[in-house]
């Protein structure tokens, strides 16, 4: 299983309409991260860049809840490298804690995506359940570059550090939004440092061969625009442990039809519910919940 395309963020949609055709030996790896907008510092919430949304002032995190702190993970070539990460709830608790681990989409950086992580650290209660965020190898502040491997690496060096403060396997819950996906379903399905309790999946991508397919509208093989194999759907079969998955029906960027509902379907494990979530897109699936409900169906599955 390998990485998404995001067609809709670098245009590629008309490329492949016309272009595409002409080169058989056309690479678009490198494309694969939208890692455009560049950063100096992270800025939380005083970021004003482009947000799927953003919550109100009864969601504020208290900085003392707050810690930023860096992980040493490992480049697809086994180099050292550094990344950035926060954790939201009070760390000396993540022995005795439940820890949700959010592996974020393609999009930016950690910024981005803050608004996400403080609505989880409000699932419940506030800080009912630990929050850990980190932004990818050539994300945000971290070093290195993206890769395949750099990305599960990154991941699991999240999962080390969590062991390190005392989380044992049956408090981790990871959850996957987009290209997210492939680092939660990868480490479900094949461990390394712990394995995870639960698995939440908000609009996953099914495989490299449907990406080329939706986004040109051709009959055309994955191997022919990229080396990386995109197998969510093959990899959530060996995924045993429960599953939650949310998708917008109206997603123009991962079909529900074409991508959820078939990794949903390859889930043979011991539970799972599904949340089609009407009209939604791909970014605002918790606006069109409510984020009360949004809250309320992740605390239902985790306390399940």
């Amino acid at each position: 299983m390998k990485h998404i395309f995001n067609f809709k963020n670098i245009g590629l949609v008309a490329f492949f309409g016309s272009n595409l055709l002409f080169s058989a030996c056309l690479r678009l790896d490198s494309n694969l991260y939208n890692t455009s907008d560049k950063i100096s510092e992270y800025k939380w919430d005083n970021y004003t860049g482009i947000q799927d949304f953003k919550l109100d002032a009864s969601y504020q995190i208290q900085d003392s809840m707050q810690a930023v702190f860096r992980l040493q993970s490992k480049t697809s070539d086994n180099q050292s490298v550094k990344i950035y990460a926060t954790y939201l709830g009070d760390m000396a608790q993540i022995a005795t804690d439940t820890v949700i681990l959010y592996c974020h989409g393609n999009k930016w950086h950690m910024d981005f995506y803050w608004q996400r992580a403080k609505l989880l650290a409000h699932v419940g209660q506030k800080h009912r359940y630990g929050v850990l965020m980190l932004d990818y190898q050539g994300y945000g502040l971290s070093e290195g570059k993206p890769s395949e491997e750099g990305l599960y690496n990154d991941v699991d060096a999240a999962m080390q550090w969590l062991k390190s403060k005392g989380l044992s396997n049956e408090r981790l819950i990871i959850y996957g939004f987009s290209m997210g996906s492939a680092p939660s379903c990868e480490l479900a399905a094949n461990p390394r440092s712990m394995r995870v309790q639960k698995v939440i999946l908000e609009a996953p991508f099914a495989s490299a061969a449907v990406m080329v397919a939706d986004g040109s509208g051709l009959a055309l093989p994955a191997s022919f625009v990229t080396n990386l194999k995109i197998d969510n759907a093959e990899e959530i079969k060996k995924v045993n442990q429960p599953l939650c998955w949310i998708h917008g029906t109206n997603d123009d960027f991962l079909n529900i039809l074409t991508h959820g509902e078939v990794v949903y379907k390859n889930h043979t494990g011991s539970f799972k519910i599904a949340h089609r979530v009407q009209g939604a897109d791909h970014s605002n699936v918790p606006i069109s919940l409510g984020f009360e409900n949004y809250r309320q169906l992740l605390l239902n599955f985790i306390t399940h």
